[in-house]
């Protein structure tokens, strides 16, 4: 069960003496596993992963703690060329991010040589003020040679004094290792949330997330970014949670495509996203989802903030 802000209060204890604490933002171009890598940090599902490159949208933070640090990792969309509305707020709040937390993962896609994206990101983090560490992930997808791989990104940092770690997200190797070297990298401070809390985020909006989760693996590339969910009403009882959501489309023809063949898709959304918020709230859930469309919604400043997409100082 995810502890999220909304479901309980908490208090704030005193932290012990050498307790280290702090803000990482993990930056990285579209699908590098920065997601998978923050659920597996915090041991727990709490930002949505798709084979779809861009699935982020929203700055997410999830919380590590343990008995000597607290870590809040800062989720951000991936850096990359913007061709709307809604992509220009994306990046814009993911570059916001560097200049806004304590320290930086720099995660890449060790897998494959760096590109054109990864130097671009390099190069901007170069210029910011705020210390870096390079994270190489998919380790275990890399071929037995790889220091041909490996030295691509390692010609990044040919002029700075960034660290290197090497993990996989998937599996978890070197997982442990990553979150001690953060640790070390971070300063003595206060607990800044709740030892038992793992987001900032409240259910409301996890739960919006875990649907539009569904909607790109169960579409895939028919309906790549063109979905926005609001959460329209939440109805709690003792025995049962009853969710009331609406999936935004900006097209008749994607209203077609997610209600499906007698409904067959919309259903499949609904079974899949369901069963995770039961894991969320610890509880039966009853889910009811309803299609709209919202032409070019993506293009429009005043949709965008109605679909919770703000610019983030």
């Amino acid at each position: 069960m995810i502890n999220a802000m909304n479901k309980a209060q908490f208090t704030i204890p005193i932290a012990p003496k050498n307790f280290k604490s702090g803000f990482v933002g993990i930056i990285g171009r579209p699908n590098v596993g920065k997601s998978t890598l923050m659920n597996k940090l915090i041991g727990q599902k709490i930002a949505i992963t798709s084979p779809v490159a861009q699935t982020t949208r929203n700055r997410l933070q999830g919380i590590l703690t343990t008995p000597t640090f607290q870590i809040i990792f800062v989720d951000t969309p991936g850096i990359h060329k913007p061709h709307h509305e809604l992509g220009k707020v994306l990046v814009k709040n993911a570059k916001a991010a560097i200049n806004s937390v304590d320290l930086v993962l720099f995660v890449v896609d060790s897998s494959t040589p760096a590109g054109g994206g990864d130097l671009f990101i390099g190069e901007l983090l170069q210029h910011s003020k705020t210390s870096v560490i390079l994270g190489l992930n998919k380790i275990d997808l890399q071929p037995k040679n790889h220091q041909v791989l490996d030295d691509s990104y390692l010609q990044l940092i040919d002029t700075t004094n960034w660290s290197v770690v090497k993990f996989s997200a998937t599996t978890g190797e070197g997982t442990e290792t990553l979150q001690n070297i953060l640790a070390e990298n971070l300063e003595t401070g206060p607990y800044y949330y709740p030892p038992d809390l793992v987001t900032d985020q409240p259910e409301r909006f996890i739960m919006a997330e875990l649907i539009r989760e569904q909607i790109l693996l169960q579409t895939r590339q028919e309906i790549p970014h063109s979905v926005a969910i609001t959460i329209e009403k939440i109805e709690e009882t003792p025995k049962i949670t009853k969710v009331f959501a609406a999936i935004n489309v900006e097209r008749n023809s994607q209203k077609g495509i997610i209600i499906g063949n007698k409904g067959s898709m919309l259903k499949q959304i609904g079974s899949e996203a369901r069963q995770q918020i039961q894991k969320l709230i610890a509880g039966k859930v009853y889910l009811e989802l309803f299609v709209k469309v919202e032409p070019k919604w993506r293009q429009s400043r005043l949709r965008l903030a109605e679909f919770g997409y703000r610019v983030e100082e």
